[in-house]
């Protein structure tokens, strides 16, 4: 009985992978007459069904597998977002790639497997099924990066990302090799009892270190991000637009649940090394992305950037930080789903184009286009009254709550900073001369996702910012 509540528990995650194979070996018997859309339809329907399925809980607790993972509100309200922003991803590859690498059937379905990773990190509540859950996900995206194996950038991509995981993945067992050397248990509740601000072991200090480490390169966040702009340059763009949404809300949730699960009273120990990961982190993105010519780059930092801003409420170590990350970190998923959108939209005779300088005078060409990315600019940028202003807004009260405010205003300069090479776009949109239009053909998709995006910062924000603080303080609260 005990184990059908284990599995009734993560039934979310187990529809996934009992699907993902089945889709996998349809494929494999259709061979290359599995190329149409259907496998895609069919992991999109199999993570909107996740959803339903994590919704139809109604945000009650549960443990599994003698707590190794936790059901609360919080891993419910992140799996749901990942869940969505994977959905999304698939969607926009159709329309990005009718007719190359992307369209094998192998691509939605090592998405829907990445997503059972991310969704298994969120509920981790031990360190053996964090690393495990890590892993997971970690495999998927991998193959991901190098997907377009006729192409080098990718091959070099996906080799990249997996030698520097592979660094991240040795940091973290270091430092969870400490922590259970020190705690004497790898579950979190336990090692939360041994961990007990000034009477923690020091070593067992040394060990949370590193796992800190770990999990900042999968945020990318500084000083941990040199793979991020490498990676997100040379993989394929639609897998780009997945790596720079739901892998980061997994990865930041993870974050939160080790740190407030497992340090919950070490929290003057850990504070200040989040805060300054944050302050490099804004550093790093803010001022590397100025003199970027190529788009993806520029959104690879801008990337880091955001992680620094979500790391500032998660510096705070409070309810109102840990809600002010998710708030963050759901605005931040539709702004970069929408951006990349745009991006895929970038395509002439010759093929895609990346550089910044292809948006010359686009207001001149594509009106609506240039509308639609300088509000995502403008969000991007926190600009109010855009939903990138709300989410800061959270972050920042959080810290300044805490008496933090020296980081709030670090965070309050380094947008400022920012906002320079978000501003240049809409700068070279708008009054430089035109340069030739982009192709619209097949592109309906992209435009619908791109359109909702821009919606949903300007006049959707204000019926939606209610009931996302809501859901996102409930969430916390499951986590304290």
């Amino acid at each position: 009985m005990t184990l059908l509540a284990d599995l009734g528990a993560l039934l979310p995650e187990i529809a996934l992978v009992i699907g993902a194979v089945a889709l996998l070996t349809y494929g494999v018997f259709q061979g290359e007459e599995s190329r149409d859309d259907l496998v895609s339809i069919l992991c999109v329907g199999l993570l909107l069904g996740a959803v339903a399925l994590v919704a139809s809980t109604g945000g009650a607790a549960a443990a599994a597998f003698d707590g190794a993972f936790r059901i609360d509100a919080f891993s419910q309200f992140s799996k749901a977002i990942i869940f969505g922003a994977a959905a999304f991803a698939i969607l926009m590859s159709a329309d990005a790639s009718p007719t190359g690498a992307l369209k094998r059937f192998e691509y939605p379905v090592l998405i829907v497997l990445a997503s059972v990773g991310m969704s298994l990190m969120v509920s981790a509540n031990d360190l053996i099924a964090l690393y495990m859950s890590i892993e997971t996900q970690s495999l998927a995206l991998y193959v991901l990066a190098a997907f377009n194996r006729d192409s080098r950038r990718s091959t070099e991509a996906g080799l990249k990302y997996f030698v520097l995981g592979a660094l991240s993945s040795g940091l973290l067992l270091y430092g969870a090799s400490l922590v259970y050397g020190f705690a004497g248990s790898t579950s979190f509740p336990a090692i939360a009892a041994v961990a007990t601000g000034p009477a923690a072991s020091p070593g067992l200090v040394v060990g949370l270190v590193f796992v800190i480490c770990g999990l900042a390169f999968k945020v990318s966040a500084a000083p941990f991000h040199m793979w991020t702009p490498d990676v997100y340059e040379g993989a394929p763009t639609p897998v780009t637009a997945f790596f720079a949404a739901a892998p980061k809300v997994a990865a930041m949730a993870l974050f939160a649940r080790a740190l407030v699960g497992a340090f919950p009273e070490a929290v003057a120990d850990w504070r200040p090394v989040i805060a300054m990961i944050a302050v490099a982190s804004m550093a790093v993105g803010s001022v590397s992305a100025i003199v970027q010519t190529n788009i993806k780059r520029l959104l690879a930092y801008s990337s880091i950037g955001h992680m620094g801003f979500a790391l500032v409420g998660l510096a705070a170590g409070t309810e109102d930080g840990v809600a002010g990350v998710l708030i963050y970190m759901s605005i931040y998923v539709v702004m970069t789903v929408g951006s990349f959108a745009c991006v895929l939209m970038m395509r002439r005779q010759g093929g895609r184009t990346e550089n910044i300088s292809d948006l010359s005078g686009l207001a001149t060409t594509d009106k609506g286009l240039a509308l639609i990315l300088g509000v995502l600019l403008f969000s991007l940028a926190g600009v109010p009254p855009t939903g990138g202003f709300f989410g800061k807004l959270f972050v920042f009260a959080a810290a300044v709550e805490t008496g933090m405010i020296w980081l709030a205003v670090v965070g309050v300069l380094m947008s400022a900073i920012a906002a320079f090479y978000y501003l240049r776009i809409v700068k070279i949109i708008w009054f430089d001369d035109a340069a030739p239009a982009f192709l619209r053909e097949g592109g309906a998709r992209l435009g619908l996702i791109a359109s909702l995006a821009a919606a949903l910062m300007l006049p959707g924000l204000l019926f939606l910012i209610a009931p996302l603080q809501a859901a996102a303080n409930t969430a916390a609260a499951s986590l304290f």
